[in-house]
């Protein structure tokens, strides 16, 4: 069986329903984004997003020089003496345990002993082989949200 070749009707038949779906998805995309002019907002399909992001603890929930872990969230917050909340993931880069606990400025995994510094992540004492990831988090009206 031979396969002809395609004829030049074919080819303009082809490009031209190409380009109406081509057309269409443009009018369907613009229509579902709106097409009215304006400032370039998240509303709108264009600019940053806002995000409100997701409440992780009620800050009276970490104590000042403290933490919290979240098992759950996979998060470690952890909070200086006054009201700045850093977080970090709370997954060990040792061997994947969850980290246990915060203290004295100090996150230690269970596992294997490693500590890591509550303000920065950094490894204090092995065998983890890398710090902790930062999780960005901001503290809104009393709570603690990821960014």
């Amino acid at each position: 069986m031979a396969i002809e070749p395609l004829s030049r009707r074919s080819v303009l038949w082809g490009v031209a329903v190409a380009g109406c779906g081509a057309i269409a998805g443009f009018a369907m995309a613009r229509t579902r984004l709106g097409s009215a002019p304006g400032p370039a907002t998240a509303a709108n399909g264009y600019g940053p997003a806002v995000s409100t992001g997701r409440l992780l603890a009620q800050l009276n929930r970490l104590p000042p020089g403290g933490g919290l872990v979240l098992e759950q969230e996979k998060v470690v917050l952890t909070r200086d003496g006054a009201d700045a909340v850093k977080g970090f993931s709370a997954v060990c880069t040792h061997q994947g345990c969850t980290v246990a606990s915060v203290a004295n400025g100090v996150i230690t995994c269970p596992c294997h002993g490693s500590q890591f510094d509550a303000q920065t992540g950094a490894v204090i004492a092995g065998p983890a082989p890398r710090g902790l990831s930062a999780i960005p988090v901001v503290v809104r009206d009393g709570e603690v949200y990821t960014t």
